[in-house]
């Protein structure tokens, strides 16, 4: 009997929608061991290799952009255009090129979060394309308006392609979507103890005065580390490499650890809005200090769920990168909603790819 074969393409923005598709894809490889991953991004192997833990094949391929960046909230719009335009020139051969690979590999089943050439790829191919996100870059793109409305409708219809879509929690309506399947928050669990932690990263400060401040692959230059003299006894964790040496700062640059993999230690967990953060610490119930973002329309869905179903402050950027953080010395706010969200996400995403590959793993 052939092995399954999944092909996993992913968005090629920031490391977000790589580490919540990688915590899918290991859950598969768990479930279904005889499972060949083919894990297609630009993402690096090794962020891959933190969520993954058994073997799978690096195909660096891009076929979106998400929004060029220079940092974790500045964005490029016009350079962002060009590319997309770049790709709707030259998504034939774009598309041609994978089918091959598609075909030569014997793939079963794509999964994609959420390039929208994934469908037309499937399509040519003559497999099911199987998707899974919380927005589609449909939605980001029109709410930019002018010459973004025409690549939105072509995204749309790229969209409306997909066979499934898994739709994730914090998530706009989606109704490009023909077919759609609610699951639960989805992410990666920490993987040392908290002994481990305090130990090895010298971490002394309690709970409550230990801070995770995260901004996702793209960092942020502008955060402010003078404010954290004001809390000499408080101990601040960072995975930003170009961060100041400060005695109450831990820089962490060992690739094998994850910022999950930390928030268990954590009072808070400080971030922009960012899907993979919200849901990591809202499956560990960590409250979450973050920001709004006016220009990114996938936000203000971010920012409602993490306050209806997570302890949160939401502090303005004024207060963030201007203040002295004095919203530290606050408490969160409870979460506005009393029944709690379904954390199962990438269990049932994964058990639904393996009935569909028709692969029996005991």
């Amino acid at each position: 009997m052939k092995r399954p074969i999944l092909y996993v393409a992913i968005t090629n923005h920031g490391f977000g929608h790589a580490t919540r598709t990688a915590s899918v894809a290991a859950t598969i490889q768990k479930l279904c061991p005889d499972v060949l991953l083919i894990m297609v991004t630009t993402a690096p192997r090794w962020l891959l290799e933190s969520y993954i833990e058994g073997d799978f094949i690096h195909r660096p391929r891009a076929f979106d952009l998400g929004v060029i960046q220079a940092d974790s909230l500045t964005m490029d719009k016009d350079a962002t255009l060009a590319k997309l335009l770049d790709i709707k020139k030259h998504q034939n051969s774009l598309i041609a090129s994978e089918v091959n690979f598609i075909r030569q590999n014997r793939v079963d089943l794509i999964l994609a979060d959420i390039p929208f050439l994934a469908p037309l790829i499937a399509k040519a191919a003559n497999i099911p394309c199987w998707m899974m996100s919380n927005f589609g870059w449909d939605l980001i793109y029109r709410d930019w308006g002018g010459e973004f409305i025409a690549i939105a409708d072509w995204i749309s219809e790229c969209y409306s392609k997909c066979h499934r879509l898994f739709r994730l929690p914090f998530h706009e309506p989606m109704q490009a979507f023909k077919n759609i399947t609610d699951v639960g928050l989805t992410g990666g669990l920490p993987r040392y103890s908290a002994d481990e932690l305090h130990t090895n990263w010298k971490i002394t400060a309690p709970q409550d005065k230990t801070i995770l401040l995260t901004f996702g692959g793209l960092g942020l230059q502008q955060i402010p580390y003078t404010n954290l003299q004001n809390f000499p006894d408080w101990q601040f964790i960072t995975f930003d490499k170009s961060a100041p040496n400060l005695p109450n700062l831990v820089k962490i640059q060992d690739n094998k650890y994850r910022p999950v993999d930390f928030m268990p230690i954590c009072g808070r967990v400080v971030s922009k809005p960012g899907y993979g953060t919200f849901s990591e610490a809202t499956r560990l119930d960590i409250p979450m200090v973050t920001i709004p973002r006016d220009d990114f329309a996938e936000a203000s869905y971010l920012l409602e769920g993490i306050t209806n179903y997570n302890h949160h402050q939401i502090v303005t950027p004024a207060e963030f990168f201007a203040g002295d953080w004095n919203f530290l010395h606050e408490l969160p706010q409870p979460p506005k909603q009393t029944q709690k969200i379904a954390k199962d996400g990438n269990e049932a995403i994964a058990q639904a790819m393996i009935n569909q590959m028709g692969s029996t793993s005991e």
